[in-house]
Formats: structure tokens, C-alpha cells, sequence
């Protein structure tokens, strides 16, 4: 018998994800280009280097003008709750295969808020400090110290992200039906009540 299936996401929102996705890894690509000069052949998926930066600081543009699609519809739900402090003190359990204590969680669970944060706190940065030094538009606005703390504070805004992402993205294979969730939009019904109990209650109440 096939089981019922909730959605979970809708395709404006999987369209965006995967928007977001895409101009994560051109802009990452592009920036790990300058990162060391170990990674500078990257610069030729690009046309070369003249173009790598050129176009670097518009796909990150682009990435987190797409981010912000996300951000606004979803932020509500992930704000932290006394349910996530309770999550955060049983996740060592969690991780040494022992469910059973974890309590039951919404739509999102403290680790995966605590990724989108993460990303959204690294995104502005990137931003802020993408443009202080982005030549010729809008460095010359801005002192030498101040260009050089930018680059320094880009960078460590870039790591976290990548960081955030692996994280994502683990976390969605080990939890097999995860994926689907972005590709189909939706999970079946017993890996919401398994996972995000409370949000399965929301979706099926009066059903």
C-alpha cells in the first residue's frame, strides 16, 4: 500500500532552492579561484581570470537575492523555541544512534535553524563586505584598513557558509526521504511523524 505523502514544499520554493544552489557553487567556485593560488586554475571555467572576477561578485549578488526568496518564507519557522533548547541538550544522543529521548520538533528541528542561520548571517556579510572592496564601483569609498578588514571578513563569511552547506547537505542524505522533499516537494507521511512530529500534526489535523 503506497504510502500518504505531504507536501512539503512547493515548486516556487524548490525552483528557488535550487536557484540558490546553483549560484552557491558559481559563486564559490569563482571565489575559491582568489582564495590561494592553488585553486586559480579554477578561473578557466570561467574564461579566465579577467572574467572570474568580473562575474564573481554578480553571482554572488544573485545568490543572495535568490536567498532572500527563502529567507522572508521561511524565517518564522525558524525561530529557536524552548523545544530547540531541549533538541540541542539530547543531540549528542541523537548522534550516537539513540533517538529516543529527542522531543518533538516543527517544521524544522534546532540543527537545521541553526544552518539557515548560519547561512543567512554569512550571506549578509558576504554582501556587505563584497561590495566595500568590489573595484572599480564602490572600493574607492572606502579607506585601505577598511578593504583589507572587508577581504579578511569575506573570507571567513565564505568558509562558514561552505561549512553551513556541507552541513545541509549531509544532514539531508542521512536522513533517508529527506531529499525528496526538494525534488518531489514532498515526504511521506510517516517520516514527518518520525522526524518533525508537531509539524505532522499540523498537517493532518481535522484529517
Amino acid at each position: 500500500m503506497a504510502q500518504k505523502l505531504l507536501q512539503r514544499y512547493n515548486e516556487r520554493e524548490r525552483m528557488n532552492h535550487w536557484v540558490i544552489a546553483l549560484f552557491f557553487v558559481l559563486a564559490g567556485l569563482s571565489g575559491l579561484a582568489f582564495f590561494h593560488p592553488s585553486f586559480y586554475f579554477l578561473t578557466h571555467l570561467f574564461g579566465g581570470g579577467q572574467w572570474a572576477r568580473i562575474l564573481h561578485p554578480f553571482l554572488g549578488v544573485v545568490m543572495f537575492v535568490s536567498f532572500l526568496g527563502l529567507f522572508f518564507k521561511l524565517w518564522r519557522d525558524n525561530v529557536l523555541n524552548d523545544a530547540d533548547r531541549e533538541w540541542r541538550r539530547h543531540s549528542g544522543d541523537m548522534l550516537r544512534g539513540d533517538k529516543s529521548k529527542m522531543p518533538p520538533v516543527g517544521k524544522y528541528n534546532a540543527g537545521q535553524k541553526g544552518v539557515f542561520w548560519m547561512m543567512a548571517v554569512s550571506l549578509l556579510v558576504l554582501l556587505v563586505t563584497g561590495v566595500m572592496f568590489w573595484q572599480p564601483w564602490f572600493s574607492p569609498y572606502f579607506s585601505i584598513p577598511l578593504g583589507r578588514a572587508a577581504v579578511l571578513l569575506h573570507a571567513v563569511a565564505a568558509v562558514v557558509l561552505i561549512l553551513a552547506t556541507v552541513m545541509h547537505v549531509y544532514a539531508a542524505i542521512w536522513v533517508k526521504g529527506t531529499v525528496r522533499a526538494m525534488t518531489r516537494g514532498t515526504v511521506t507521511e510517516s517520516w514527518a511523524k518520525q522526524h518533525h512530529a508537531l509539524w505532522h500534526r499540523e498537517m493532518t489535523r481535522g484529517k
